[in-house]
Formats: structure tokens, sequence, C-alpha cells
């Protein structure tokens, strides 16, 4: 762990001096996503025994905190990438399933950056329906659709989509497709002009068409139901994978005020010191909440309690992380003053990245509705599958 995150330290301070331009610019940070590369964190939760440094949740949320400390969006993009891969290692550890295992060997070797696209403009992206729609064909399935806040399709080789099949058996189902962002059915428009998380380049997606074959179509469900098998993947790595990242920024903004308060010798001042106080404990907080969901899924104690128990509290801690973050980068205003405002600095850019973590999925009003009638007993969608 001591080695991965000096690495993930050097790099941050590398990303830092480069995060200004791909912010003002608007343009998606390359070079960072090589720097990744050499050091061998594309492949970061690829099982060791497929050629990764096989690291488990609980390493791959350190390392994304770290490097969100120095540019927020090369951290999120690397999110994208790096959490699925950790969900689809701890499926192939139990099934040794073929298709994950060649996809993981792909990632390994370098010839796979993946993106997982399943948003769209007027649906909240709950993974339980999709406007997408899906056609039967032989052979497989026709998709057409628009997916938003793409993040990491301007550097992404494959990626994840929903789409609705409505003649489906039984009602309509939604449809968990992988796909090739190189499919000339597949177009990654330029519509990404954001308050912030501007290097994302999380863009538009058009798909037109699209063909899937029958054996990329990774896992279909009823519309409208909490899914047990994507609450133990998707949900259970990319709540906190999102989580490390805004507490990432919160804790650089943190670190930067506290730097200007020693510089300006402000750091005596009780009311700085309180300021101070506050954020240190909103990130700490965060911390321990991903770290202990990490040691959760662990142990498989997540999902003792059902599906939407389990969704609900991934939920709990994207929801605690991204809110104490937006608080930590208003509290410390009161300790930069007007340096906060300074487009020369690097702390309103930090202000501005750390907005979007309250809609990113789970949303606030989403989540607070999952958690609070979790704990009332009320049943809020019902359940497909079951926990293996």
């Amino acid at each position: 762990m001591t080695a991965l995150l000096e690495t993930a330290a050097t790099l941050a301070d590398t990303f830092a001096e480069r995060a200004a331009a791909h912010d003002r610019d608007n343009t998606f940070p390359y070079r960072n996503v090589e720097d990744l590369r050499a050091a061998g964190f594309l492949r970061l939760s690829v099982p060791e025994e497929l050629g990764g440094l096989g690291a488990g949740m609980a390493e791959v949320l350190a390392v994304l905190e770290r490097l969100a400390m120095g540019c927020g969006s090369t951290a999120l993009a690397a999110t994208m990438h790096i959490s699925p891969l950790g969900q689809w290692a701890g499926v192939w550890r139990r099934t040794r399933d073929p298709h994950l295992e060649r996809l993981l060997r792909r990632a390994a070797d370098g010839t796979l950056i993946w993106a997982s696209l399943t948003g769209e403009l007027g649906l909240r992206n709950d993974l339980t329906d999709a406007r997408t729609t899906a056609v039967r064909v032989p052979g497989g399935y026709r998709l057409t659709g628009r997916k938003s806040f793409a993040t990491n399709s301007a550097v992404a080789t494959d990626c994840s989509v929903t789409a609705r099949y409505e003649l489906a058996d039984g009602g309509p189902r939604l449809l968990l497709c992988r796909i090739s962002l190189r499919d000339p059915a597949v177009t990654v428009l330029d519509t990404w002009d954001t308050l912030g998380m501007r290097a994302t380049r999380s863009g538009d997606v058009r798909l037109d068409g699209v063909f899937v074959p029958d054996a990329q179509v990774v896992h279909s469900l009823p519309v409208g139901h909490l899914d047990a098998r994507v609450a133990e993947t998707v949900w259970a790595w990319a709540m906190p994978a999102f989580s490390a990242v805004y507490t990432g920024i919160a804790a650089g903004a943190l670190d930067f005020a506290a730097r200007q308060a020693r510089r300006r010798g402000t750091d005596g001042d009780p009311l700085v010191q309180d300021a101070v106080a506050e954020c240190v404990v909103l990130v700490e907080t965060a911390r321990a909440l991903m770290h202990r969901h990490a040691a959760e899924v662990a142990d498989r104690s997540l999902f003792a309690g059902g599906v939407q128990a389990a969704i609900a509290r991934s939920a709990l801690v994207k929801y605690v992380a991204s809110n104490n973050a937006v608080r930590v980068v208003q509290r410390l205003v009161d300790v930069l003053g007007g340096a906060a405002f300074a487009r020369a600095l690097p702390y309103e850019r930090m202000f501005r990245d750390a907005q979007a973590g309250v809609i990113m999925p789970m949303s606030n009003l989403a989540a607070r509705r999952l958690i609070g009638a979790d704990a009332l007993g009320l049943t809020t969608a019902p359940v497909h599958g079951r926990f293996t």
C-alpha cells in the first residue's frame, strides 16, 4: 500500500501542474492517462494471476483519493475504468468466467480502457430502466439511443451500456451490454461544457443501431427492479469509488488552505483553526465510512440485509462523502478569503469540481429517498435475483 500511495502522490503532483490548463481549455488529460498506464494503475484492480496489480477495494479507494488531491477530473476518469475492473475481478474470482478473464487480460496488457455509459437525460440513473431501445435481430440486438455524462469516453476503447428491450417474455427488460466505442455506429459527441470536472470530457454518446451479439449481453433484469447482481457489483463498487474522488478533492482543498494559512501567518487565529478542524472532521468521517464499506464488501456482510439494504448502504457512503466535500470547500473560503476566488490559484477549480459530486449517481434526492425508506422498513421497488 505504501508504494502505491507514494506513486499516486508523485502522479498527483504532476497532474496538479497540468490541471489548470485542461480546466481552462476544456480538454481531456491524455498525458495523465499515459502516466497512469506507465505506473500500472490502469491494471490496478486486475487480479495478479491475470497480469494486474491485484489491488482490493481498500487499496483502490486510497489511490483514487490521492490522485484526486492533484486533479479531480483525472481521478474520476480513472475511476470509470478501475472500478468496473474491480467489480469483474470479484466475479471472476468466484466464477472463473472465461469472458471476464479475456476482458481482464486485455486491461492488463493495455488494449482495453473502460467506460460505463448508463446516464440519459431526463431519466434517473439508477440502473432500473433506459430510454435507449434494444430491438431483437438474428444473433443479438440493435441498440439505438443517446447516453449522457459519458465520463472517460474520450479515451475508452470499450464500454457498458443499458438498453430497454420492450418485447421480452414476461415484460420489458433492461439489458446490460458490452460494446466497442470504436464501432462505426457509435459517435462520441462534443457536448461537454460544464461548471466543474471539465477535463473529464463527459459528453454524450450516440448509438445508431449498434449490433450487440447475444454473448455481449452480460445481464438483464425486469424494468423497475432492484437487482442483486447490479447491487453487488456496480453499486457496491461505484459508490465508494466516487466517494474517494470527492474526498480527495476535499483533502486537496484542505491541504492547500492549511499551507496558505501557515504562509500568511493566520494559522494561529482561533477562527481559522475552527474552520480547519471542521474540515478535518468532515474528511475523516468520509474516509471512515468508505473503509468500513470496503471491509463489509470484503467479508460480504454488506449483503446480509438484502438487495435494497445493500444499495442503500452503498448510497449512504457516497452521499456523506460528496456532501462533506461540498461543505469543506465552502467552509475553507473563510480561511482563504479572496484567494478562494482567484482563477490563478487551484482552489476555485477544486470548489467547482466538488459541486459535481451531489448530482452524480446516486443523487442527493434519490439517495435520501432510498436510505429513508429502507430505515423505515419500506420497499421502494421489487427485487430481482439474490446474492450468491
